[in-house]
């Protein structure tokens, strides 16, 4: 109805195997059954988002595969076509001092800038995408 097309289908387009049971898609057993029982069985009608919430996370991620792979792709596009990125990655558009701003900051000092009561999570890490400390 979208022009979405179903999660095994969706797989196959971003270069993964497609699933042949329901068991490989989740090890959450309840969830499996659940929605095995929801798509009559048919691993190839499951809906592309249930699918991804559904995929086990790899170590150390917030998402799936599936759904980073959609965001490796989107966040490649969207860098190589923002002109601020690009051809106005200049001195003549930031100045200097904001150049060197940009350069000497990082998401950590951004986050610690509007949340610094994230500081005790954030000690030690090197990159603020990565696990934070407990």
């Amino acid at each position: 109805e979208r022009g979405v097309p179903r999660y095994n289908k969706f797989r196959e387009l971003v270069g993964k195997e497609p699933l042949r049971s329901f068991d490989e898609l989740t090890s959450n057993r309840i969830w499996a059954e659940e929605i095995r029982e929801l798509y009559g069985g048919d691993i190839d009608r499951v809906d592309t988002q249930v699918g991804m919430f559904a995929e086990d996370l790899p170590a150390g991620f917030g998402f799936s595969d599936t759904a980073f792979r959609v965001f490796i792709l989107m966040a490649s596009r969207r860098l190589k076509s923002d002109r601020f990125f690009t051809t106005d990655w200049t001195t003549r558009t930031y100045t200097q001092v904001g150049m060197d701003w940009i350069n000497s900051n990082d998401m950590s000092s951004v986050l610690l800038r509007h949340y610094p009561d994230l500081a005790p999570a954030l000690r030690g890490v090197k990159n603020a995408f990565a696990p934070w400390s407990r």
